[in-house]
């Protein structure tokens, strides 16, 4: 009997193995609303690359770029649902699960990308990756895009200019307040939307980082382009925290890394781009690129600003201070 049952649980053991070695692998399911040629879309083939290099025949990632599974106002949803496991939206698209996030969205607040990343690693920027996870949602990291620009068909050089002109917008109250402070009329709308929008003249215009002008075209049907630096945009690399505990802990310490070198890839692509990307808008000829004197910016600075303090007990004091200290 008792060599009966240990030939029972010997037999019970190699199939367990063979069910394991013979198990479907993990499919990881990365939608973003950008193109592949993006420092995020850059990002999210890195990740897929690392991940099954890594972890072969257990994990397959399949990325989705410009919208092709979901745009940024559903796949929070939808990552709940476990329709899709990771994504990258603005941090304008996290106000629904929380509203310290809302800081990125401020108006002149980062002086440039430098000031940006060492908020993003210090401790409350690293604090902010896990506000999400009581409306079960995990923060992994952030991809930068750049700082952003305001382009229009008419010059933008002082507030005045942008008064009664329709600019595109994420969906954001931030942003609906930055714009509405220089009386413009402020329209939020799906990015996949944007070009469309410029081309019938249902927008007069927008804001955007270099690399989103070029790689959507943007430069192509908008007259001017104004190097304003006004605000950052950028994403923060999201799952959800049921699929993300929810793994053999090897496999989640494997895609923790590679998630982590992907993101330092796409960020390294970024910094190169922004540059790359704005020389390519000047010397394409399709737009005019506008600089302003620092006294114009100040009129700009002077408008928008009063916006950190409409929004300061949502965001909280405390992190609005900790952005200003990374300017330094």
């Amino acid at each position: 009997m008792r060599s009966l049952t240990k030939a029972v649980t010997l037999a019970a053991c190699m199939f367990a193995s063979a069910a394991t070695a013979f198990a479907a692998p993990i499919t990881i399911k990365f939608s973003h609303v950008v193109a592949e040629n993006t420092p995020k879309g850059q990002m999210a083939l890195k990740f897929k690359e690392l991940a099954e290099s890594r972890l072969p025949g257990k994990v397959n990632v399949e990325v989705y770029p410009n919208s092709q599974l979901f745009g940024d106002g559903k796949v929070l949803e939808a990552m709940l649902l476990g329709d899709v496991q990771i994504a990258a939206p603005s941090l304008s698209k996290f106000k629904k699960y929380t509203k310290q996030l809302q800081v990125y969205d401020l108006p002149f607040l980062f002086k440039d990308m430098d000031a940006v990343d060492r908020f993003q690693k210090g401790p409350t920027g690293q604090k902010l990756l896990t506000s999400l996870e009581k409306r079960g949602l995990m923060g992994l990291g952030y991809i930068h895009n750049g700082m952003k620009q305001m382009s229009a068909n008419k010059p933008l050089r002082t507030p005045a200019d942008a008064e009664g002109l329709k600019f595109r917008i994420m969906t954001s109250d931030v942003l609906v307040s930055q714009f509405e402070a220089v009386d413009a009329i402020p329209l939020k709308k799906p990015f996949s939307e944007v070009f469309t929008l410029m081309q019938t003249k249902a927008i007069d215009g927008a804001e955007n980082p270099w690399s989103n002008l070029y790689s959507k075209k943007f430069f192509e049907i908008q007259d001017y382009v104004t190097e304003t630096n006004h605000g950052v945009l950028d994403y923060m690399v999201v799952t959800s925290a049921r699929f993300w505990k929810g793994l053999d802990d090897d496999v989640r310490v494997e895609l923790k890394k590679a998630m982590d070198e992907a993101i330092a890839y796409g960020n390294g692509v970024a910094e190169e781009k922004a540059m790359g990307d704005r020389q390519r808008v000047i010397d394409s000829g399709r737009t005019t690129v506008l600089q302003i004197s620092d006294a114009e910016r100040q009129q700009w600075v002077e408008a928008m600003k009063p916006v950190w303090k409409q929004f300061e007990r949502q965001i909280g004091k405390d992190v609005i201070d900790a952005a200003v200290q990374a300017n330094n």
